[in-house]
């Protein structure tokens, strides 16, 4: 049960717990640092924050396939638990002298994923982030210093923050029109490139709706050409590196051409088994790193190394998030054929056999053929507007019978590109939508697929 294996976390946690605090350096006579504890208070609100949290779906469990959430590896929740008994502040040395260590090395294993080798100090330059909206944010604002005022071009289906950045940033946005399958449509967007003015494209490993991945191989071909800065985000699909031969082949070509971009978004808060939040902006080349150059004497005193608060427009950022990650690293290496990529692989495997059970049968309409772990379809009706409905309604009855998926949106224009066998009376077809990130998905795709059977026939009767 997962209560016993909780019970062996803690006594883990405690024994690491014990060996932190025999090596900790307080001058005697000093007073503890913690006041005495009321642990049955503690315990009472504990029970409370329990019964609220009733409340939550269960998104790490197989039951939920709906958005991209997913639970932290236990290595993951222990070692910020401990990291947190000191909580060290990444923000510079001073603050957190090894987990700030422990997240440069971090950034080198993910660098070298990305497929860019050589140590932090001579080549790469990378850190932790809140998230990918603060790494989009630090990397398109490098962009406009190495481009300025030049326009960033991204797809239709590239995360909305990308518009809201520019207008943070000040600098022109356009979106670039997507072909049938969602990614970045490479007439269009060479048409606009040849218009000029372009400073920065984004290319997308895994867009939020659809799981598209862009081009990425064909668009760095062009780079010389137009000379703009290439971007890629890859908040979502990044850790698909790993399995990349596995990948159908448009989608390996893109992730075999990921070292050749500028700058790189991952999310260890997806698929790297990391607690929120925990994201990161890298950079190819380090001396990008003098637009972060500024004086703050009042923080950094303990050494002369570079230090995190050096390469980051965050300030305070949790130490704790650089020892997880990096205790992660430890037990799920980066390495194709390890436990990673195995966790990896069978989330794409549930996504496929899920796709095809789905394409197979006559009430749906699938296709979208999933590049990475996500799927989207949606019910057969005479037209679009009777499916959106009939889609809403199956929404509700799957999760009354315990499985959670999503809803998506999906812009006429993309249907217009495809044999829709409904007609087009709207401008949008709402579809269902699963993301199958956890391994465990796998073996639950004969359950889902039932259950998304029961709920089509439940809206009809």
């Amino acid at each position: 049960m997962r209560s016993e294996s909780w019970r062996l976390s803690i006594a883990a946690l405690a024994k690491a717990i014990e060996t932190l605090e025999v090596s900790r350096s307080v001058p005697e006579g000093l007073p503890g640092r913690d006041a005495p504890e009321d642990w049955g208070a503690i315990g009472e609100v504990l029970g409370e924050v329990a019964e609220r949290l009733k409340g939550e779906l269960p998104y790490g469990d197989a039951c939920y396939a709906g958005q991209m959430l997913k639970p932290p590896a236990i290595i993951a929740q222990l070692a910020y638990q401990l990291a947190m008994t000191i909580n060290p502040n990444n923000h510079a040395l001073d603050g957190g002298l090894a987990s700030s260590q422990m997240e440069k090395e971090a950034i080198v294993e993910l660098s070298a994923m990305v497929g860019w080798h050589g140590s932090q100090e001579n080549r790469t330059l990378g850190h932790l982030t809140g998230g990918g909206t603060m790494a989009n944010l630090e990397a398109l604002w490098v962009a406009g210093k190495e481009r300025p005022g030049g326009t960033i071009l991204a797809s239709s289906q590239a995360h909305y923050t990308h518009q809201r950045i520019a207008a943070v940033l000040q600098l022109p946005c356009e979106p670039i029109p997507v072909d049938a399958v969602g990614r970045i449509d490479l007439q269009a967007l060479q048409q606009r490139l040849r218009r000029g003015d372009v400073g920065t494209v984004v290319a997308t490993l895994g867009t939020t709706g659809l799981g598209a991945v862009d081009p990425l191989d064909q668009i760095a071909d062009w780079k010389q050409q137009f000379s703009f800065r290439l971007h890629v985000d890859a908040a979502y699909g990044g850790y698909f590196k790993l399995i990349e031969e596995e990948l159908p082949e448009a989608t390996r070509r893109a992730f075999q051409a990921l070292s050749r971009a500028d700058s790189v978004v991952i999310d260890p808060h997806k698929h790297g088994l990391q607690p929120y939040g925990c994201g990161s902006v890298l950079f190819q080349d380090a001396r990008v790193g003098k637009y972060y150059q500024h004086d703050s004497p009042y923080t950094y005193f303990s050494s002369d190394a570079l230090h995190l608060g050096e390469i980051s427009l965050e300030c305070s950022r949790p130490g704790a998030a650089a020892v997880a990650l990096w205790a992660t690293l430890k037990q799920f290496p980066l390495q194709p054929g390890g436990l990673m990529a195995e966790q990896l692989r069978s989330c794409r495997q549930a996504a496929v056999e899920l796709h095809q059970r789905l394409a197979r049968a006559g009430d749906w309409w699938a296709p979208w053929s999933p590049m990475l772990d996500i799927v989207v379809w949606a019910p057969r009706e005479k037209t679009v507007s009777e499916s959106s409905a009939r889609a809403r309604q199956i929404f509700v009855e799957s999760a009354r019978r315990g499985l959670h998926v999503a809803l998506l949106e999906v812009p006429k224009g993309i249907l217009e590109q495809l044999d829709c066998p409904m007609k087009i009376d709207q401008d949008r077809l709402t579809c269902l939508r699963s993301v199958l990130m956890k391994p465990t998905h796998r073996a639950a795709v004969p359950w889902i697929d039932t259950t998304l059977r029961q709920a089509w026939q439940a809206t009809i009767r």
